[in-house]
């Protein structure tokens, strides 16, 4: 290790002479690639230009889930009082103190990142980097320079969010989901653009603290990529929340006025005029490449701005030894942090020459962490019958088991598996589970091993679910598709 970790003196080329792989972005999926690659014997070098940890750590999933906590202990609040009377108030939500506390997690688990990869060996470099070849990158920086890859070079540089034409982000009035935790203050209303995952559980934080929030969405339905019951129940939980949503509909024009925004909305039944204290912009993501010159390797993005991979199974381009992993990846990778790492795992494995099996996109688990929640894995109805399979599907709704009517927030369990038997049995796989409603985000790696593995509602029915919880809806669902059911729904 000592070459990585020379003094100045040298080029860039001659201290980085002895790198086996370099890892161009240190979120999720570059700093697991790069763990991983050090812990089988590989010399790594990280080129990260911001910090270590990337989005995911500092602007999007840990900092949100923080608020989104603190957001739940509001409404318990509510839920106190209204529901089990608890003679409860919430004074007020001093917004200084949440916010040093989300970012006090914040921070120790970024240090937690860097400690685990200077103990690791791992050399980060703090700097842009830029490809000079299919084995050569340059990172800008004092201790950068020219480096060589012996086994190859990783392409993990992230995403940002996808802006819409004529809204420049200001960081306070018009916001991107990378900012909108960190503006100034709680406001009082807020408009949020796009009902995908982001959307929804930023609409879900701020009606959580107070604000009038109005929540629009191109698609015919909030969270389109899910199953269509997901969507219902989630809408339905929000509108009873006091959310107005709009589905089929898109923002023809805003203006910045005094008090923030004035919107028109383009809906089914024609315009109209939405004035908000603040404008969310929650329209998706986008690829991060630029600087990176691909060129100068012999790669090129598609027409989406993707890097494709040439070899999924080894998430290998076209040029031999530089992989991609994370939010460079086109579908069928989801472009979220727990695949990012899985992804990480098996270009580190497969550059170190250790046998690795190929990720499957297709089990991965989905979760919004609004209030109520979603979780899935697998397939959707609509996919399935799609595809031509017959499919056996059955819906349970939480509240069929005791500890749902306790949460009282409604939800469902739906549960869609092949019909490969006569009559129309569910003795084939289950293609995909869907959940609604409360803690379904910690329910849901249950249903990930059940799909993943091809389990048959038979299989999964044998086995006992403790009593009282949330799961034994999931049981019971799939008690019902083995002939088994005690409730039928």
């Amino acid at each position: 290790m000592s070459d990585m970790n020379s003094g100045g003196t040298g080029t860039g080329a001659a201290r980085g002479g002895g790198t086996d792989v370099i890892v161009i972005g240190g979120g999720t999926g570059g700093y697991s690639t790069a763990l991983r690659a050090a812990s089988l014997g590989l010399r790594v070098v990280l080129a990260e230009r911001d910090l270590v940890g990337g989005t995911c750590l500092h602007r999007g999933c840990i900092p949100s889930k923080a608020m989104l906590h603190a957001a739940e202990l509001v409404d318990g609040i509510a839920e106190a009082r209204e529901r089990w009377g608890v003679k409860a108030t919430l004074d007020s939500v001093d917004w200084g103190a949440l916010t040093a506390t989300r970012d006090d997690i914040v921070t120790r688990n970024h240090r937690g990142v860097e400690g685990h990869l200077e103990r690791a060996g791992v050399r980060v470099v703090r700097g842009s980097a830029r490809l000079t070849g299919p084995r050569s990158v340059y990172i800008e920086a004092p201790d950068g320079g020219e480096f060589t890859a012996r086994r190859g070079i990783v392409l993990a540089t992230g995403s940002r969010p996808r802006l819409l034409p004529g809204l420049v982000p200001d960081g306070r009035t018009v916001v991107t989901s990378d900012d909108a935790l960190f503006a100034p203050g709680l406001p009082d209303s807020v408009l949020v653009l796009g009902g995908g995952a982001i959307g929804v559980e930023y609409a879900s934080f701020h009606r959580s603290m107070g604000a009038r929030v109005t929540l629009v969405e191109a698609a015919g339905r909030l969270l389109p990529l899910e199953d269509e019951d997901v969507s219902r129940h989630l809408a339905r939980g929000l509108k009873k929340r006091g959310i107005t949503v709009r589905t089929d509909s898109t923002l023809a024009g805003a203006e910045v006025t005094g008090s923030g925004v004035r919107a028109t909305v383009r809906t089914r039944g024609g315009e109209e005029t939405v004035e908000a204290e603040r404008l969310l912009v929650a329209v998706g993501r986008v690829p991060v490449t630029d600087g990176l010159d691909l060129a100068a390797a012999g790669l090129a993005t598609d027409a989406r701005g993707f890097v494709p991979p040439a070899d999924w199974s080894r998430l290998e381009t076209a040029v031999p030894g530089i992989h991609v992993v994370g939010d460079l990846l086109p579908p069928p990778s989801p472009g979220l942090a727990h695949a990012s790492f899985a992804e990480g795992l098996l270009v580190a494995e497969t550059l170190a020459g250790v046998p690795s099996r190929p990720v499957d996109h297709a089990t991965v688990p989905r979760v919004t962490y609004s209030s109520p929640q979603t979780a899935s894995v697998g397939l959707t109805e609509a996919e399935a019958r799609a595809r031509g399979l017959e499919v056996r599907v059955n819906t349970m709704p939480l509240t069929a088991v005791a500890k749902g009517m306790v949460h009282g927030q409604g939800g469902i369990v739906k549960v869609v598996a092949a019909a490969d038997g006569a009559g129309g049995e569910a003795t084939g796989a289950v293609l995909g589970v869907h959940l609604v409603g409360p803690h379904v985000s910690e329910m849901i790696a249950e249903s990930q091993l059940i799909v993943a593995w091809d389990a048959e509602p038979s299989d999964v029915a044998q086995h006992i679910h403790a009593h009282p919880t949330l799961s034994e809806a999931v049981g019971e669902a799939f008690l019902t598709l083995a002939g088994r059911g005690l409730h039928q729904h």
